[in-house]
């Protein structure tokens, strides 16, 4: 299978889509209520016939989430035919309970996590310091995960603008190059608006001899100023052009809803005509607007469900 998410290929660079169905994956979070878990599975059920190559489950800041993580991923296994990626954080915890985290997971039948440092416990902007019996770092978690069990696929993150406490482009890459050698199989960027920042972070990486997938983040923004207080927290740049398409729109929903499908449709197929085939979606679990793109990607809907 020809990865997309490399540098240039002939395919896509006229300017036209691939006939080749893009790869997709969508990241929910895990429910805090009853109906916050009926809507979560209500997602799940519209996007699962899209067919995704797995769905991730975060794990909120310092393992806050941890139950709540683990049960959605188990209904998933229990319920569809999806491939289940369960977010893991080495934030404010020991080797041995990430450890036997991971075992669980493996012994539930989860076979890829996405493994990641975590926020400072302080939050963003506050200096970091690692458990002091916890893996120190994100490669070191890495290892340590493909250490236990070998066919554990690891996913990573990645930052196009990058992280917000790298020195520079170099650190970061370093950052990324260390979690390849420990095993990463794929890295996930964070959201970008700017499709020109995603090429040239993918030609720094592939310089660096990196040569795993570098797949793009996307998020369509249901609500622009949560959304862009989030992103922007995360080190994302928010364009003037994208504030400027949601201006007087605070209390206009429906407006809001056509415009965000637009921008994320516009910038997924922009990113298709340039050879890219890999996308995956922060649905901040809803399915409207990540359906609609997809379908305009090309993608139609298809049973997903296990038979009873």
């Amino acid at each position: 299978m020809t990865d997309l998410t490399k540098p240039a290929t002939a395919d896509g660079q006229d300017g036209h889509l691939s006939s080749k169905r893009p790869a997709i994956s969508f990241e929910f979070f895990p429910p805090k209520t009853e109906d916050m878990e009926r809507n979560l599975w209500d997602t799940i059920n519209r996007l699962a016939p899209l067919d995704p190559k797995f769905v991730s489950v975060t794990y909120g800041a310092g393992g806050s989430t941890r139950e709540r993580t683990h049960s959605t991923i188990s209904r998933i296994l229990k319920e569809t035919a999806l491939l289940p990626a369960a977010h893991l954080t080495c934030v404010g915890a020991s080797r041995g309970e990430i450890d036997e985290i991971v075992d669980r997971y493996h012994e539930v039948g989860v076979r890829h996590i996405v493994g990641l440092r975590g926020d400072p416990p302080g939050g963003i902007g506050t200096p970091y310091a690692s458990h002091p019996d916890g893996y120190q770092s994100s490669a070191d978690l890495v290892a340590g995960i493909k250490k236990r069990h070998a066919d554990i696929e690891v996913s990573v993150s990645a930052y196009p603008e990058k992280h917000p406490e790298a020195r520079d482009f170099d650190d970061d890459i370093d950052t990324l190059k260390a979690k390849v050698d420990a095993g990463a199989a794929r890295a996930i960027t964070q959201v970008f608006f700017d499709n020109d920042l995603y090429f040239r972070y993918l030609d720094r990486v592939r310089a660096r001899g990196i040569d795993i997938p570098i797949v793009p983040g996307i998020m369509p923004m249901h609500n622009f100023k949560q959304a862009r207080a989030f992103v922007t927290r995360a080190g994302t740049s928010v364009p003037n052009w994208l504030a400027e398409k949601f201006e007087g729109l605070d209390d206009d929903a429906e407006t809001r809803k056509l415009v965000a499908a637009t921008v994320a449709a516009g910038q997924v197929q922009k990113l298709a005509k340039r050879g890219v085939d890999t996308f995956h979606f922060y649905t901040m679990n809803r399915a409207d607007l990540v359906f609609a793109i997809s379908h305009l990607l090309g993608i139609r809907a298809k049973s997903a469900q296990k038979a009873a």
